[in-house]
């Protein structure tokens, strides 16, 4: 049976990387990559990927996941593994100079929008008593004292931290296997999907509601 691979993220060098690791293992994946709708972003098309099926994606609202995640299975037959990469991007400002609109986008592309897209996953897995729920981030923190902190971007990353623990703590309740991904390695992108693979395609007995961090020391707990 072809493995079915659907992705839902940003996109980030970290979904880039991901993506290089899926083709190497399907001719086709289906994918929402959620564009940088900041003010100031950089209005740059994504990549042409032949293998990839995109799916349209407007994560503040539950009708358009629920329809999103009904198209991925209608695309690939079958969801086996669907893979959740939050790498939010940067908003370097002062409290006082965030743009309002810039608020409004991070808290529905990159907070609201997970918890609808795993209720759907999770209605989906249960009721085929299968699949594989990945839950990936990046879990790095500010640096450089002379600029603007990134004010939002961190409070996005730490929902979803908190989301992936709280799935992962009901996992063995559930009849669908939950692994969590974590890296505090800033640029070393291809190594830490290369290692959220190695444990995606022999999943490892008792890895259901795991947390794999990768860095220095690779382990899990």
């Amino acid at each position: 049976m072809v493995r079915g691979i659907f992705l839902a993220g940003n996109e980030s060098a970290l979904s880039r990387a991901v993506e290089a690791e899926i083709i190497n293992r399907v001719e086709q994946y289906a994918a929402a990559l959620i564009p940088n709708r900041l003010s100031g972003a950089p209005k740059n098309s994504p990549p042409d990927v032949p293998q990839r099926l995109p799916l349209d994606w407007n994560p503040s609202s539950p009708i358009s996941t629920r329809t999103l995640v009904l198209a991925a299975e209608n695309r690939l037959e079958h969801i086996d593994e669907a893979i959740l990469i939050c790498s939010p991007p940067s908003i370097r400002s002062n409290a006082e100079a965030l743009p309002l609109s810039d608020i409004e986008i991070m808290i529905n592309d990159h907070i609201k929008g997970w918890f609808f897209l795993v209720k759907e996953i999770a209605v989906l897995f249960s009721a085929r008593k299968h699949g594989t729920l990945a839950l990936v981030y990046t879990d790095i923190s500010n640096s450089g004292k002379d600029d603007a902190a990134d004010v939002l971007g961190p409070s996005a990353l730490a929902s979803f931290r908190a989301l992936t623990q709280g799935l992962l703590t009901a996992a063995h309740s559930e009849p669908y296997t939950t692994m969590g991904f974590s890296t505090s390695d800033a640029g070393n992108e291809t190594s830490f999907a290369s290692f959220i693979f190695k444990s995606l395609d022999d999943i490892p007995k008792r890895s259901k509601g795991k947390l794999f961090k990768h860095g220095k020391f690779s382990f899990f707990k």
